[in-house]
């Protein structure tokens, strides 16, 4: 049975924000929502039909908004807003983003800041009810007076207009999408138009999502880089928990303490524990995995943080406040701008490259003779008639270069828009998909990783590796993957690794011979 997520006036939960944007969770307004909804209205309703000109309510927009738009004129006014700001231009952007977007754009409509009424609110829900996905495109939002152009993209699937995917995801027309699911489009009423595109719900839906995958893909980098240690023949010593102890960062005493489990009761490193091992130090790739490891994950915590604020907000403008006794004002406010989102985003994309860095170098280790400790240059089994893992590590290096770019903030650029009424924007948009081809690198970095130290692993053989590492292993030989011997076509096996890392179940193999990491 479908799991459905009560959407109320207080905040969304990670979980429910992932399941409804991958999982096809089925939404449901709260009774609290449809009341709060609805008072707002009531305000909104109320100055409408005064003769004092409200901003998003009687006027126009941005640069345009000295203009008072008579009553009559009010229903083309928010017509008009959603059609001309439905501008995008590029790619499709992903379904799960515009789920994502759409459902944090509804979060915000039930606050009860907005103005909305309950059945356009009702329409957003019964779209992600039926798996009706308007057509967003890559380029458009400035993210600053909210996501306008893909928030204004799936408002128009609420008028009946402008392309979408269905349920199967075969690209039709909202018109009819909208009649196959027995749904009639609304005739946006004042400031409603306005209250479907004003918000951060884009780039805050690519946070949510980006934070979900790097909380797995930090516990699988410390599975590559444990398995990297072990077959680099380094020590398991710097990893103690005095040391960690005396740079307290917690980020880096939870990565190190991973370590330490995974790389317990592991062959491989009591073969040279003893006093006989000359090497004093291992390289930094090494010897500071979960130095650089652990800065990460404390930088994921505080963009989760943010995130946190973010997804409690009532993101619009102007917004609705209604007081105790049900009167209430239209304010205008500033509270769209996604700076405390662009920033955090930027961050993550510096953290993700450095993450990828680090695990490239351990890989890199592995195929240079004078470096890997007495196994076969590029780890070939034939040297010189076979290449091995040569060219994986040139994929590796390619995704690294592109990373560094991609971590090149957005947030710092703006330009003036709206006659310089919109003078400064963040670019959280642009932060945010910049950040998605991030992660998606770092993944296919790790695997590419942990298929080497696997293989460099196996070459070690008599000796016996890590129960962890045995897991993996032993996972990868289930599918054919990273098997020492002649060359092969390798793409295969490096997609089948990605695979296995991104879906979980080589977490779930770790997990499984060690228990659960941190």
């Amino acid at each position: 049975m479908t799991e459905t997520i009560r959407v109320g006036v207080g905040p969304l939960s990670f979980d429910d924000v992932v399941t409804v944007a991958r999982a096809g969770a089925r939404v449901e307004l709260t009774d609290e929502a449809l009341a709060a909804i609805d008072r707002a209205r009531a305000v909104v309703e109320q100055l409408a039909a005064g003769e004092q000109p409200t901003y998003g309510v009687s006027t126009g927009f941005g640069a345009l908004a000295t203009r008072h738009i008579p009553a009559e004129l009010r229903e083309q006014l928010q017509r008009s807003l959603v059609r001309s700001h439905a501008a995008g231009a590029g790619a499709e952007v992903e379904p799960e983003v515009v789920r994502a977007l759409m459902l944090l754009r509804l979060s915000t409509l039930a606050t009860g800041h907005t103005g909305i009424r309950r059945e356009t609110a009702e329409l957003i829900a019964a779209l992600l009810n039926h798996g009706i996905t308007p057509v967003v495109h890559e380029f458009g939002s400035l993210g600053c007076s909210g996501d306008l152009a893909p928030l204004a993209h799936c408002a128009l699937t609420l008028l009946g207009e402008g392309p979408v995917r269905d349920a199967s995801g075969q690209r039709t027309t909202a018109e009819e999408a909208l009649e196959a699911a027995g749904l009639k489009p609304v005739n946006l009423q004042a400031k409603e138009g306005l209250a479907l595109i004003n918000g951060t719900d884009g780039m805050l839906g690519m946070l949510v999502l980006a934070i979900t995958d790097l909380s797995a893909l930090l516990r699988a980098a410390d599975v590559a880089a444990a398995m990297s240690v072990e077959g680099l023949l380094g020590t398991d010593r710097v990893f103690a928990s005095e040391l960690q102890a005396i740079r307290p960062h917690p980020g880096q005493a939870a990565s190190a303490a991973n370590l330490r489990r995974l790389l317990a009761d592991s062959g491989v490193v009591a073969s040279h524990r003893g006093p006989d091992c000359n090497r004093v130090q291992d390289a930094y790739s090494l010897r500071c995995s979960p130095q650089v490891h652990g800065a990460v994950r404390d930088t994921v915590d505080h963009a989760a943080t943010v995130a946190a604020r973010e997804l409690a907000s009532a993101i619009d403008n102007p917004v609705v406040l209604v007081s105790a006794a049900g009167d209430g004002r239209v304010e205008s406010n500033g509270n769209f701008h996604g700076a405390p989102v662009g920033y955090v985003l930027d961050f993550l994309a510096i953290a993700v490259a450095d993450l990828a860095s680090i695990s490239e170098r351990r890989t890199d280790r592995f195929l240079d003779k004078a470096r890997n400790h007495g196994l076969p240059p590029f780890l070939a089994d034939d040297p010189g008639v076979d290449s091995g893992m040569m060219i994986a590590q040139y994929t590796q290096a390619s995704i690294v270069s592109e990373l560094k770019r991609l971590a090149v903030p957005a947030s710092v650029d703006s330009i003036p828009s709206s006659a310089m009424q919109e003078d400064h924007v963040s670019m959280g948009w642009n932060a945010a998909r910049k950040l998605r081809r991030a992660v998606d690198g770092l993944a296919r970095v790790l695997a590419i990783e942990t298929v080497t130290a696997a293989r460099g692993l196996q070459l070690r053989a008599p000796l016996e590796p890590a129960p962890a590492s045995r897991a993996v292993i032993d996972l990868f030989g289930r599918h054919h993957v990273a098997m020492p011997g002649r060359d092969r076509f390798l793409t295969p096996e490096l997609d089948a690794a990605h695979h296995l890392l991104v879906s979980g179940d080589l977490l779930s193999a770790v997990h499984d011979a060690i228990g659960e990491l941190s």
